[in-house]
């Protein structure tokens, strides 16, 4: 049953502040009152110190923190699109294929943990393992600050934010404070849940009733609609029965060495699902109409009607946010 429009004498504070911030304010009708739903709108992009934000952002963009010059964060998670990688799996400085396909990071910061395997809390860690991963950057954190150093533009900028100038950790801080700003907000899911349920068509609210009736907010849950738990993939089959055997697809047991924890990935997030294709840890998924297949089938072990996928798809499109004021 679609949930109908709900409105209440006057908008709640809270609903308009966020709206303002978002600039959703004029497509909220007048009495508009936010949902209560299980699924909450993502806030607005923080407003965190500009010197700072400013110097992460040319840093996500800097080949220098490679060995050899050839990456930089943006090679691999590109703004432009949804924040991840181009190609199934992205290249490393050696130009060889990496093992596990590329997360956006659009939304990261929402993540309970980083990396498919959940194996660090931080951005700042995660950043900290790219640059010196023997496939990814492949560099060292000495040759990344003398690298810097070296560069009297970001000798003046650092300056500029941290009294001890260029250092790992401020490196770390830098580019995770820029990519805490990478929110997609005001996707039209999130007008839908601040009230402005005209904005999405019949179909695509019975999509997200289906979602939820079939179990799929179980685990894409919360605000990023993921990224907030663990869930071993095959729930409900061996998804890996007739796949040659890789160590990527060990998923958390690389971290752990716990048998429970074969082939446990951390919950991706839907956030912009639509633009984030192929999907999965191994993209194994080229479209977003196999990947709910896979999910129907390993994770809850039902078969929905053509019908009810068909809703749900265009639901999981309703997800796809902005970013720099205009959608991905």
């Amino acid at each position: 049953m679609i949930r109908p429009l709900t409105r209440s004498p006057r908008p709640s504070p809270w609903a308009l502040g966020l709206a303002v911030a978002l600039g959703v304010g004029a497509a909220l009708p007048a009495a508009a009152a936010p949902l209560d739903e299980p699924l909450k709108p993502l806030p607005p992009v923080p407003l965190l110190d500009a010197a700072t934000v400013e110097l992460g952002r040319q840093l996500f963009n800097e080949k220098r923190l490679s060995v050899n010059d050839s990456l930089s964060c943006a090679s691999c998670h590109q703004l432009a699109t949804g924040g991840g990688d181009d190609k199934p799996f992205s290249l490393g400085f050696d130009g060889k294929p990496v093992k596990l396909n590329t997360p956006t990071v659009f939304n990261a910061s929402l993540n309970f943990k980083q990396f498919w395997d959940g194996r660090v809390d931080t951005l700042e860690a995660q950043i900290e393992q790219v640059v010196v991963s023997p496939v990814e950057m492949g560099s060292d954190w000495k040759t990344v600050v003398d690298n810097l150093t070296a560069m009297p533009q970001y000798q003046a900028a650092f300056s500029q934010v941290y009294p001890d100038g260029v250092t790992a950790a401020n490196v770390q801080n830098a580019l995770a404070t820029y990519e805490r700003t990478l929110l997609t907000p005001n996707s039209r899911f999130d007008q839908y849940l601040l009230g402005n349920t005209e904005i999405l068509t019949i179909e695509e609210k019975y999509g997200y009733q289906r979602f939820k009736e079939y179990g799929c907010i179980a685990c894409h849950q919360g605000m990023n609609i993921g990224g907030n738990m663990f869930q071993k993939l095959g729930v409900m089959g061996d998804y890996f029965k007739d796949r040659p055997p890789a160590d990527s697809d060990l998923g958390r047991y690389l971290v752990t060495h716990d048998d429970e924890d074969r082939h446990v990935f951390k919950v991706p997030s839907l956030r912009n699902v639509a633009v984030t294709a192929p999907y999965f840890h191994n993209a194994s998924a080229k479209t977003l109409e196999e990947a709910v297949d896979v999910m129907f089938t390993f994770q809850l072990g039902r078969v929905p009607s053509a019908e009810d996928k068909d809703q749900i798809i265009k639901f999981l499109k309703t997800l796809t946010g902005q970013w720099a004021g205009k959608p991905l």
